[in-house]
């Protein structure tokens, strides 16, 4: 999977209100999916439909103990997304640099 795909998943992953919801949530501590269905306010099958999307984007990680699934925030979540970010930030730097240079360049007019 190339570096645009992983980026893509994260972005649709995150797009979600449920999604972030539970990122919220996992981001604090590990909770099961009857925990983080409960207060959403959703039934289990859209609880887990939601944790899938999460864990195949790389958000999240699951166990199971028994019946029992619980899912916790990857160490390394949101690395990817932040890489992604950064280097459009730098590179968006590089170009207002190159503006503020052009526009030092050209005289000033003067109101008459």
């Amino acid at each position: 999977m190339t570096d645009s795909e992983n980026i893509d998943r994260y972005f649709q992953a995150m797009a979600d209100p449920y999604r972030r919801g539970f990122i919220e949530r996992l981001s604090k501590v590990p909770a099961s999916v009857k925990e983080l269905a409960a207060p959403a306010d959703v039934q289990l099958p859209a609880v887990l439909k939601h944790l899938q999307v999460l864990e195949q984007g790389g958000i999240v990680i699951s166990d199971k103990i028994g019946r029992v699934r619980t899912y916790r925030m990857r160490p390394d979540a949101f690395s990817a997304m932040n890489n992604w970010i950064e280097q459009r930030q730098r590179e968006m730097n590089v170009a207002f640099d190159r503006l503020a240079a052009v526009m030092a360049e050209v005289p000033e007019e003067k109101d008459h």
